[in-house]
């Protein structure tokens, strides 16, 4: 058979192009938790999409907030969307004993496998944290300062020039909050590098774009303004979703 030719039956079995695991890594569900405290997928290796961020959604094809954490393998960290547990040359997973639920369930030939439990039972970081003294609330502080749906509500009045003046300055302090709090947490408790967006997700000061909004310096510090052209459009008005 010549390469890239293919008959009716390799149609519906894995061909280990590697398509899925370029496109990122997987979301995490409570199945998967015991893999988690096992250490075979490492806090160091996560990303948190925090409730309320602006994130696309695969199965409804359009950005909304999160209804709640969604805890996600990271990508690769030279610009590429790899999993980052994909090895390019085996065209294979390095956990493939291992492999979280959605990997599992991904069928590219019959998504309705992954359908069925991509919104289903999140794990969050409240399943991991909230036994560990004092993280847990230091997590929770940071979620309720930086509520995304506040941020939102800001980014709309700078947006809308209605009492931006006010709602820049709060913003850019949330920005600088979260900036601190990052570092703090590296100073004092030494830990990976690594574990901060596991911890508090991106940084406001990358997702501030997500809301057509971008940080300049100017002659007396810094200041936030809309971005030119059309910005990311997000959907909030999102179906509600059922968690078992």
């Amino acid at each position: 058979m010549e390469k890239d030719v293919y008959t009716e039956t390799d149609l519906y079995r894995c061909r280990r192009c590697g398509t899925c695991c370029r496109k990122g890594g997987p979301g995490l569900h409570l199945e998967d938790r015991e893999l988690v405290d096992a250490g075979k997928i490492p806090l160091s290796h996560l990303l948190t999409l925090r409730q309320g961020e602006p994130v696309y959604d695969n199965v409804s094809d359009c950005i909304a907030p999160a209804v709640t954490d969604i805890i996600r393998i990271k990508s690769v960290q030279d610009g590429r969307s790899d999993c980052a547990f994909y090895d390019p040359a085996k065209k294979g997973c390095r956990i493939y004993h291992h492999r979280p639920c959605e990997c599992d369930a991904l069928q590219c030939w019959d998504t309705r496998k992954i359908e069925a439990v991509y919104n289903c039972r999140r794990l969050t970081r409240r399943h991991l944290l909230c036994d560990v003294a004092g993280l847990w609330d230091l997590v929770a502080h940071h979620q309720e300062r930086c509520d995304y749906a506040h941020i939102a509500e800001l980014a709309d009045r700078i947006r809308q020039r209605h009492q931006a003046e006010a709602a820049e300055k709060e913003l850019l302090e949330l920005v600088r909050f979260d900036g601190h709090l990052r570092e703090i947490s590296l100073e004092r408790s030494k830990m990976d590098p690594g574990m901060l967006d596991f911890l508090f997700g991106r940084p406001l000061s990358f997702t501030i774009k997500l809301f057509q909004l971008k940080i300049n310096k100017t002659d007396s510090g810094y200041g936030i303004e809309p971005t030119s052209g059309k910005g990311t459009q997000v959907c909030y008005r999102r179906s509600p979703v059922a968690h078992r």
